[in-house]
C-alpha cells in the first residue's frame, strides 16, 4: 500500500506536482536567458540557470521549437493574468493600464529572435500569434475602458492599434543602444490622456 507524504500527497502526486515545478523553474529561466542571449543560447545555459540536469529540459521540451513556444505562451498567460490583478490594486485605472504596459514591452523583448528560431514552423507561428491575440487584446480592452470610463483617457482608442503601435516601437531596441523605446511609449501614452481642466 502506497504511502502518503509529508503534506498528504500520494507519490504520484507529489511526483507530478515536482515535475509541474521543474517545468514552470525552466520556463522562467529560459525566458530570463532569453532576453539577453536570445532564442539560440545553448541549452546548458538554460539548464544552468534553472539549476537542472540537461535532461530535465529535454523530457520536458524534446526540440528548441517546443521550448520557446513553451516560454512564449508562457509569458502571454502571465502577462494576461496581470491586467485584472493591477486593475484591481492600481491607483487608478491610468496607473494600471500604464504598468500593464510595463509588463507588455518587457514581454515584447522576451521573444525577440521568436519568429526567426520558428521560421521552420510557420503553422506553429501562426497559432502562437492567434493565441497572442485571443489573451492579450481582451485584458488590453479592459484596461482601456476601465482608464476611459474614469474619464482618465480619451475613449476610442483601440487596443489592437495601441499593442500594434507599442511593438512597432520596440522594433530596433537591440541593434541600437541609443534607442530607449519606454520613451516614445511614454509619449503615446500622454497623447492618450485626457486634457486636464484648468
Amino acid at each position: 500500500m502506497p504511502t502518503d507524504g509529508p503534506a498528504g500527497e500520494s507519490p504520484a502526486r507529489s511526483k507530478r506536482a515536482d515535475a509541474q515545478r521543474n517545468r514552470q523553474t525552466v520556463l522562467s529561466a529560459a525566458a530570463e536567458v532569453f532576453v539577453t542571449a536570445g532564442v539560440d543560447a545553448p541549452i546548458r545555459q538554460i539548464a544552468a540557470r534553472a539549476g537542472v540536469g540537461m535532461a530535465t529540459i529535454y523530457r520536458h521540451f524534446p526540440t528548441r521549437a517546443d521550448l520557446v513556444t513553451a516560454v512564449y505562451r508562457h509569458q502571454i498567460e502571465a502577462c494576461a493574468e496581470a491586467g485584472p490583478t493591477l486593475l484591481a490594486g492600481a491607483d487608478s485605472p491610468l496607473d494600471a493600464l500604464r504598468r500593464w504596459i510595463d509588463l507588455f514591452v518587457d514581454f515584447l523583448v522576451t521573444k525577440h529572435g521568436l519568429a526567426d528560431a520558428l521560421q521552420s514552423d510557420s503553422d506553429r507561428f501562426a497559432a502562437l500569434h492567434t493565441y497572442f491575440l485571443d489573451h492579450l487584446l481582451p485584458v488590453c480592452a479592459q484596461l482601456l475602458d476601465a482608464a476611459a470610463g474614469a474619464g482618465e483617457i480619451r475613449p476610442g482608442t483601440q487596443p489592437y492599434e495601441l499593442m500594434r503601435g507599442i511593438g512597432n516601437l520596440c522594433v530596433g531596441r537591440d541593434s541600437d543602444p541609443r534607442y530607449d523605446p519606454r520613451r516614445l511609449i511614454e509619449l503615446l501614452l500622454r497623447g492618450l490622456e485626457r486634457p486636464r481642466p484648468a
